[in-house]
């Protein structure tokens, strides 16, 4: 099965480093097969025998802590899953601008309760679609400044998350599909 790996706050500056090449080494030599990264930011395709993406989640996480001493949220994704979320994200039509389009991928799927309280929230001119555990997010104005932020989601959800752009997203997608 080929998955995405998205890590959590790491390379950040000075902290929470974890080198891609070591990382693709450790999950190599960890028996994952077919890694590839994409860019500095904890972006992973693999290939793992493991059906269960909580079961390939909880290893990773293991393995940064082991050989990076970095305790980073993981959360990952199957490529169907992937493809399916780049098929349906219902901000991608009409209006919107790519450079203006991101993903919130949550750890897990957060209580009905606590979407209900989020949906109806307004800001400004930025707009959010809670799907399961992917936030579809619009930024017409850009990210800097926007009220709408991880903090925000995660606090209300209870859950953490991670995001990403859409040109990563979709670039993920079409290598995950290269391996696949």
């Amino acid at each position: 099965m080929v998955y995405v790996a998205l890590l959590r706050a790491i390379n950040l500056g000075r902290v929470n480093r974890v080198p891609m090449a070591e990382l693709r080494s450790a999950l190599r030599d960890a028996g994952f097969g077919d890694v590839a990264t994409h860019l500095q930011s904890g972006n992973v395709v693999l290939r793992s025998g493991k059906r269960s993406p909580t079961a390939v989640t909880k290893e990773i996480e293991r393995l940064i802590v082991a050989e990076f001493a970095v305790d980073a949220d993981v959360m990952v994704r199957t490529a169907p899953e992937l493809a399916k979320i780049v098929e349906g994200n219902p901000l991608a039509r009409g209006r919107s601008r790519p450079e203006t389009l991101h993903v919130a991928f949550l750890k897990s799927r957060p209580p009905a309760a606590a979407t209900r309280a989020l949906t109806g929230r307004t800001f400004g001119g930025d707009e959010f679609v809670i799907r399961g555990t992917e936030i579809y997010l619009r930024y017409p104005n850009g990210v800097a400044g926007s009220k709408m932020n991880t903090a925000l989601f995660e606090g209300a959800l209870g859950t953490p998350g991670t995001v990403r752009t859409w040109r990563v997203v979709t670039r993920l997608n079409e290598l995950a599909g290269h391996v696949a």
